[in-house]
């Protein structure tokens, strides 16, 4: 990492979260001199990796697995599952119900239906043309909504999807409890109350992904993500300065473009008057969702569930039936905590070796909030926990958790602990962060925001990065032609070494990418 200095560069990036390094990556690779400036003593953002209960336990501090690793346009042109080994489980997700019963999707969409016994025609109808057609869905869906989407039809389709999963009739393909249970659980990782058409939209995305190409988990966790990128911007002559935050424009250096990885309300902070009255009107009713709380653990074995099945993948959704997880939802979108809660449960030590001590696990898990709550929710979670793996609490060996409020000070980008920076409801991702078929552009000369605050929004995919400097490029620059973003030889990494799984669990079957 570079220190910083005060001769002129052509870019400077500010932040280093998923979208800033995407941008660095773009603008360097175009040949432009670029530095980056993150406040923080590491890179990443939410895709740091960390010690943060005992010595050997490495967490991801915020994102841990990745559905849009291989789906993302930004990566794919990036190379990245040719740059980091990643291992895709067999299963992307499972819902534990009561009475040791589980849904699971696995990558095969058959399996899953076959699973689903009576349901399966209706989960493969609703997901399969989507599954069919997944790289349409990741353009459509990793786009700014205002521009014309070069498959409509697959659009159309996907609209009038997220519409009937969206409303009061979301449950009416489904005779029993298992599949909507299933769904319900990934249309509930945004913080939006259910059903919601905004929800839907992002969950289905989710569930199409988890049928494509798998849930990922990158080894040696999130952060080599982040250090690929990196790699690659100073492999390009780009620069990254750690430990320096940014509290005006004036301390940054002479640069023709600055683009910013914060939230819209910070980057409208730091260009003050450089930005149009209006806009900054514009920006000003821009809304914060609800928050999360996040606890980590270091255990002493794997989470002992009662049903097998779920060894077979690193995310559970824990919420019982679809009925019982709306209401938990809408009780944290109605300002309350819910209890029993919502709780999203990653345990990547299963697939890979160098996230514990050998014979030892990490468990990544976070539950929805109202926005800068400062409750302490860990025993809540690990009741939940509990309640469909016993035994549990004698594994845990040490904890770190941070509130909503703590979340917002570990990330500024975080406001009130929303790790969306900015409510992802259907109004806020027509208008992100506001109505623009250009959205990344500022209006104040050589400003652009790449940050989930801008389209297409939240989530580990580096478009809004990407976007951005593709903006940059063509006003800034002139230049209208993407440079390529391929991996050199010497960048493709080696697949992950197979990682022996316990004796006391079910041996998952792991895929290569």
């Amino acid at each position: 990492m570079s220190s910083a200095s005060a001769e002129h560069v052509d870019a400077v990036v500010v932040g280093s979260g998923p979208n800033g390094l995407s941008a660095a990556v773009t603008l360097a690779r175009a040949g432009l001199s670029v530095r980056v400036y993150e406040r923080n003593a590491t890179v990443g953002g939410g895709l740091r990796t960390e010690e943060v209960t005992l010595p050997g336990f490495r967490h991801d501090i915020c994102s841990a697995v990745h559905p849009l690793a291989f789906a993302s346009g930004f990566f794919r042109r990036f190379g990245l599952a040719r740059r980091v080994p990643f291992v895709v489980p067999t299963a992307s997700y499972g819902t534990p119900l009561d009475g040791g019963r589980v849904a699971m999707a696995y990558l095969d969409l058959e399996r899953t239906a076959e699973d689903l016994g009576v349901d399966g025609p209706a989960w493969r109808a609703l997901l399969g043309p989507l599954v069919e057609h997944a790289d349409a869905v990741a353009q459509f869906t990793g786009s700014a909504l205002l521009q014309v989407p070069r498959h409509p039809l697959v659009a159309a389709r996907f609209g009038l999807t997220a519409l009937a999963q969206g409303g009061p009739w979301w449950g009416l393909p489904f005779r029993t409890e298992a599949p909507g249970a299933l769904l319900a659980g990934v249309l509930a990782h945004t913080t939006l109350p259910l059903p919601s058409v905004a929800g839907a939209a992002a969950g289905l995305t989710l569930a199409t992904y988890a049928h494509a190409r798998g849930w990922p988990i990158p080894a040696g966790g999130s952060q080599s993500i982040a250090d690929a990128m990196v790699a690659d911007i100073e492999a390009h002559g780009g620069q990254v300065v750690t430990g320096t935050p940014v509290e005006s424009l004036a301390e940054l250096p002479e640069s023709r473009v600055v683009v910013f990885d914060t939230h819209v309300a910070d980057a409208a902070r730091l260009a003050g008057d450089r930005l149009a009255p209006g806009y900054l009107r514009r920006v000003g009713r821009f809304r914060d969702g609800n928050g999360v709380f996040k606890a980590d653990f270091a255990l002493a074995g794997p989470v002992p569930w009662t049903n097998p099945e779920l060894f077979e993948t690193a995310t559970v959704h824990l919420g019982g039936s679809r009925r019982d997880i709306a209401a938990a939802e809408n009780a944290v979108a109605a300002g309350r905590e819910s209890d029993p809660p919502y709780v999203l449960v990653s345990q990547p030590s299963l697939f890979d070796g160098t996230r514990a001590p050998a014979g030892k696990h990490v468990l990544w898990t976070y539950t929805h909030v109202p926005r800068g709550s400062a409750e302490d929710r860990t025993e809540a979670i690990i009741r939940r926990i509990e309640q469909f793996a016993p035994g549990f609490r004698d594994l845990i060996l040490g904890t770190s958790t941070m509130t909503a409020a703590q979340m917002e000070q570990h990330n500024p980008n975080y406001h009130g602990g929303d790790i969306s920076a900015g409510s992802p409801d259907f109004g806020q991702l027509v208008a992100r962060p506001v109505l623009s078929s250009d959205p990344w552009r500022m209006p104040g000369h050589g400003l652009y925001l790449a940050s989930a605050s801008a389209a297409p929004g939240p989530g580990v995919h580096g478009l809004g990065g990407y976007y951005a400097a593709r903006s940059a490029l063509r006003h800034a620059f002139g230049v209208t032609r993407m440079p390529d973003l391929s991996p050199a030889p010497d960048q493709v990494a080696a697949p992950p070494p197979p990682f022996p799984i316990p004796d006391s669990i079910t041996p998952p079957t792991l895929r290569e990418p």
